[in-house]
């Protein structure tokens, strides 16, 4: 945990200055110092990486998307990725801003997920990352209400996820990073090297699991609507194109 540590206490000196400044035109690597002291927050918080063999099973899918990433957005190639797992139930996975990822072994065995199944759902999350979908979102925030420019990053920062006013200006643009994300992220497992059928397989034991699986909410589309997107866009990829590497 040493190295946690040091991490944390690096970003924190990067935003020393930013979380007291005004929000005005947040920097990605603004965005990506306060996404690793969050993510060094939440690996203190939860246990993880206790179950070797899962762990070593998603670094393992992992590495192949994030050289697949590095090639596609080389900007990734300078970002100190990580990987790691809990068995937290309130954790699903995620990626956060610089390539800091957190998977849940709770929700992949609940789903049952295979290799490219799990793929699926780490290339969704890693697509959030590199297309910016965070300082995206921020930049919206201060579009659609100028004010927030005069507060703290930081209250910015937690309004996007907290404040319902603002969440619900910013619902179109999630539901959008959301698809993109879908969509983006099959496409770069595929190009990664797993059959597109199978990498849409995810969604399909997805909305199995769902409670909602037809309810689509404002800024999230229905689990019954991205497993159909994903589909279309499997039989496209088998349609018209050769599988990377054959």
């Amino acid at each position: 945990m040493a190295t946690i540590a040091t991490l944390s206490r690096m970003a924190a000196l990067l935003l020393a200055a930013a979380c007291c400044r005004a929000a005005e035109e947040p920097t990605q690597d603004e965005v990506m110092a306060r996404a690793a002291v969050i993510y060094a927050d939440r690996l203190g918080e939860f246990v993880v990486d206790r179950d070797p063999r899962f762990t070593a099973r998603v670094r393992g899918v992992a590495d192949v998307l994030i050289a697949q990433a590095r090639r596609d957005y080389p900007e990734t190639a300078g970002w100190a990725w990580e990987v790691h797992t809990t068995d937290d139930a309130r954790q699903n996975a995620d990626c956060m801003a610089g390539g800091k990822i957190l998977v849940s072994q709770q929700y992949v065995e609940r789903l049952g997920l295979g290799d490219a199944e799990l793929a699926m759902l780490l290339a969704h999350e890693i697509e959030h990352a590199a297309l910016h979908h965070n300082l995206l979102e921020y930049q919206a925030a201060l579009r659609l209400e100028p004010a927030w420019a005069q507060r703290p990053f930081a209250e910015l920062e937690y309004a996007v996820d907290n404040d319902a006013g603002l969440m619900a200006r910013l619902a179109d643009l999630n539901y959008g990073q959301e698809q993109e994300a879908d969509r983006e992220g099959l496409r770069l497992a595929w190009r990664a090297g797993w059959p597109a059928a199978q990498l849409a397989g995810y969604f399909r034991k997805m909305v199995r699991a769902s409670d909602w699986p037809h309810g689509s909410k404002p800024d999230y589309p229905s689990p019954s609507q991205r497993r159909r997107d994903a589909q279309a866009l499997a039989l496209l990829l088998q349609k018209n194109h050769v599988q990377p590497g054959d």
